[in-house]
């Protein structure tokens, strides 16, 4: 049993709420951090909004993102497969015209084909097929990506298995796969920024809201490993692992 005042306090943190998709309590008083990329997916995605007349955006989570990127087009969706984010992206995008809908499954989306001649995705599976299905000839698919070995080295720290299912997950797969489907892409970029976590209860509080990244991970499973980086962050200031981004940007032809 670890005594350690400091240690346990912080690990109180991993019961704090968590909703939609929005990492502000940690991220925004500075308790996680990450690299800069050389690319905005944002900045990005802002002209693209405004000059659609017609968009989709996939996996919305709670529609914080895609709600800051107003100006939208006429007609606008939003989907999500996460069940309980999708009333909070109801709550916040219906009213500014978003209309949002729940699926199951990114390769089988409930929509008309050629309905869009813009889809956005950041962080959401998708499907090529599906993609061209939709999209307007001459329609642009914006997407950033996880990459299949982001955030292993947590994994490693803690002595948990990595999964495996999506390590090969990466730029090079992904436009080999858009290439499959007749896609002309205009821009492509792939990093490993660096993500730092500078208490254990960020840490914590971060694992408890993204449960794939360790599965099983619970504090009483954990409590020896989890002490250990505390030590580190302790000793050095910060435990540091490496994310994976990649970003395309294409049309179908």
């Amino acid at each position: 049993m670890i005594n350690d005042k400091l240690f346990l306090d912080y690990l109180k943190d991993v019961n704090q709420h968590f909703e939609g998709w929005d990492f502000s309590y940690i991220s925004g008083t500075g308790r996680m951090g990450s690299e800069l990329l050389s690319w905005s997916y944002g900045s990005m995605a802002k002209p693209l909004i405004q000059n659609a007349h017609s968009m989709l955006d996939m996996g919305t989570g709670g529609g914080e993102f895609l709600s800051m990127l107003r100006p939208f087009p006429k007609k606008i969706v939003a989907t999500e497969a996460y069940k309980p984010n999708v009333p909070v992206a109801k709550n916040r995008l219906e009213p500014l015209g978003v209309q949002v809908v729940q699926i199951e499954e990114d390769s089988e989306l409930p929509f008309e084909k050629n309905q869009f001649d813009l889809i956005v995705n950041k962080h959401e599976a998708y499907s090529p097929k599906e993609i061209k299905r939709l999209l307007s000839n001459g329609g642009i698919f914006l997407t950033q990506q996880v990459g299949g070995t982001n955030d292993s080295g947590i994994n490693e720290s803690l002595g948990a298995p990595v999964n495996d299912e999506f390590i090969n997950w990466n730029l090079e797969a992904a436009l080999n796969e858009l290439a499959g489907h007749s896609f002309n892409v205009t821009f492509s970029n792939e990093e490993f920024p660096v993500e730092r976590f500078y208490d254990i209860g960020a840490l914590a509080y971060y694992l408890k809201a993204i449960p794939w990244q360790v599965p099983d991970f619970s504090v009483k499973k954990y409590e020896e490993k989890l002490y250990q980086i505390h030590q580190q962050i302790q000793s050095v200031g910060y435990f540091e692992v490496k994310q994976h981004r990649f970003i395309i940007l294409a049309k179908a032809v």
